[in-house]
């Protein structure tokens, strides 16, 4: 996998008394210019993980890209342990005191993934320094949050990518979400054009991914990467797909391209750098944003990530500008999230929500709050992670909640002790989280717990060893940024860890799948076979759509995964010349946006830095459709 460049030197500033803004970096305005060729990345970025042929006597043998195991592992039967029965709970509703069940024997520890430099890109490879204290509040409606931050320890950050989001239309009554995530979460279709879901699962059993005559691609056009300042790496995550625009986020903007062709249909100028975009949107095509309003400098490198906006993706406009406030001051958000007509942000001071169409506010946090809403997980359902506690005694409460009122449905208490907890899907709801620090490669992930929505009572939980499984989580700000997975067919479909392959030098992978009700895995596998490496991207109805990351001189596939058989089918297959093999291989399914329907493969970046060689050609996006 590629290598993303160093973090800007210095960390954003903290915000208005309200902990550290989760900020993305200072942006500056680039062009997007006429197609040109892909390029060679430059020096740093390791290209396929796949190396050439064996090098001449003499010289070292390649050795695999920077984030690959270093000391492979044979192939293991079925990649899990086993499994362990669902613990009691006492029942559900909003609790007031701790209770016990969720976890039990685990001991409390911290997450284990500080927040590095980046304006706001949470890393997971170093140890948390907890900031003891307690939480101010009380009440449910959204509360005061206390965020760690920590100074980075490390010269290179793993930056985990921004939200990707891919959609169409989701059917169903009223306006349901009706995206998925491509970089890991999960989505549904229906039977209309394109392809919906989000990180709520699979919201109809009709595939509606064509399977091709032809499924070698061309390259549709490009997207230079936006010119940034001197040592400075700026964020631009989001990209958003519908029936009518390919959206991307820019340089404090966000811009609308004809989907085959490439042109510009609309540009939205913002006032500063986007921070997040949600994961999903309705099925109007309407989604929201989190953006600071205004541009860093070096006097103040950020003003925090205090806007949220609503976006027609369609029409190409911003509906309206709202700020959740807690006292005199506006919230610094850390993230943002869509289900139904709601729009949702959470942060370390709490959270609120308002109507996508009106802008209506419909709840914020109160003064009085002892717990807060940390962040939400959108789509078919909207579930809240609810904080409560001072770290060495955090309590987690996994809620689905009212879109429109913000009342609790259900609530989940996980064990005292676990502080951070990523929303995976939100119906079926999975979450999955770090117990005990024993997930050791900062992926954020020891276990997942599928929870019943209705009763908040817990289903099962799945331990996943991090050894064995390549999943990764970003719990700590982002709540639903999750990588390497998907959910649908009432099942959790996760990528393996990356081992030997059958030739020399070879690595592959496998995709399997967890039952969510008894948390055994299936038997189904898929192979990405010698020399590739498989990852989910989401749901086609029952099944599921994974991206296969080729060898040093083949292109990419994208790949369609019966849910019952298993059978693979190769919906596209990209090119295998130098210059756009090499444009491919710095778009990663761990750091990149990765969105595909109906024969057409979008990968884009979420940062533009200019640590980078200024000889070799950087793009924005890349577009892929069929020859």
């Amino acid at each position: 996998m590629t290598q993303p460049p160093p973090p800007p030197p210095n960390q954003p500033p903290q915000q208005g008394g309200f902990g550290p803004p989760q900020d993305q970096p200072p942006q500056q305005q680039g062009g997007f210019g006429a197609p040109e060729a892909p390029q060679t990345p430059p020096p740093g970025q390791q290209s396929p993980q796949t190396p050439p042929p064996p090098a001449p006597p003499g010289q070292q043998p390649p050795q695999p890209g920077y984030g690959y195991p270093q000391a492979p592992q044979p192939p293991q039967p079925g990649y899990g342990y086993p499994q362990q029965p669902p613990q009691p709970q006492p029942g559900y509703g909003y609790p007031q005191q701790p209770s016990g069940y969720g976890y039990p024997g685990q001991q409390p520890g911290p997450y284990g993934q500080p927040p590095q430099p980046g304006y706001g890109y949470p890393q997971q490879t170093m140890p948390m320094h907890p900031q003891p204290g307690q939480l101010p509040g009380g009440g449910r409606k959204f509360n005061a949050q206390l965020t760690i931050i920590v100074a980075a320890v490390a010269a290179i950050a793993l930056i985990i990518g921004g939200g990707v989001w891919y959609a169409s239309s989701s059917g169903g009554d009223g306006k349901k979400d009706d995206t998925a995530s491509s970089s890991g979460g999960t989505g549904g279709t229906d039977d209309k054009k394109g392809t919906g879901g989000g990180t709520g699962g699979t919201t109809s059993t009709k595939p509606v991914e064509k399977v091709p005559a032809n499924p070698a691609s061309r390259v549709l056009f490009q997207v230079p990467a936006p010119e940034v300042g001197k040592s400075s790496t700026i964020s631009v995550t989001g990209s958003w797909l519908t029936d009518k625009v390919y959206a991307k986020s820019g340089v404090a903007e966000i811009v609308g391209f004809d989907p085959d062709e490439g042109t510009k249909l609309w540009t939205i100028k913002l006032p500063g750098p986007v921070c997040q975009g949600s994961n999903h949107m309705t099925e109007d095509h309407l989604t929201a944003i989190t953006y600071q309003p205004a541009m860093p400098t070096k006097a103040e490198p950020s003003h925090g990530c205090s806007q949220v906006a609503a976006i027609d993706l369609d029409a190409g406009k911003k509906l309206w500008t709202k700020t959740v406030d807690r006292g005199d001051q506006p919230i610094s958000l850390d993230n943002v999230t869509v289900s139904a007509n709601t729009v949702a942000v959470g942060s370390s001071s709490g959270g609120g929500a308002f109507d996508i169409t009106s802008g209506k506010q419909l709840w914020a946090p109160k003064p009085s709050d002892t717990c807060y809403d940390a962040g939400f997980g959108g789509g078919p359902k909207l579930v809240a992670v609810r904080k409560c506690g001072a770290y060495d005694a955090r309590e987690l409460h996994i809620q689905t909640i009212d879109p429109q009122s913000g009342k609790v449905i259900s609530d989940y208490k996980m064990a005292t002790g676990i502080k951070y907890a990523s929303v995976v899907s939100t119906d079926p709801l999975v979450v999955a989280a770090d117990v005990g620090e024993s997930a050791k490669d900062g992926s954020g992930i020891s276990d997942f717990f599928s929870i019943d929505n209705k009763t908040g009572k817990l289903r099962i939980r799945i331990p996943a060893p991090s050894d064995k499984y390549a999943a990764r989580c970003d719990g700590i700000t982002k709540i639903e940024e999750c990588h390497q997975l998907a959910v649908g067919n009432d099942r959790l479909y996760v990528a393996t860890e990356e081992h030997d392959g059958g030739g020399d030098y070879s690595q592959t992978n496998e995709i399997v799948a967890f039952d969510l009700a008894t948390g055994k895995l299936t038997g189904q596998r898929a192979d990405a076979g010698d020399d590739y490496t498989i990852s989910p991207l989401r749901m086609d109805g029952t099944n599921l759509i994974a991206y296969k990351r080729p060898p040093y001189d083949k292109g990419g596939q994208i790949v369609s995964i019966d849910g019952g058989s298993f059978k693979m089918t190769k919906l596209l297959e990209n090119p295998s010349t130098e210059s756009v093999r090499d444009a491919e291989s710095r778009m990663t399914p761990d750091y990149s946006e990765i969105l595909y329907s109906q024969g057409h493969l979008y990968m884009s970046d979420v940062f533009a830095s200019s640590l980078t060689s200024t000889n070799d050609k950087e793009y924005l996006a890349i577009a892929f459709g069929a020859s």
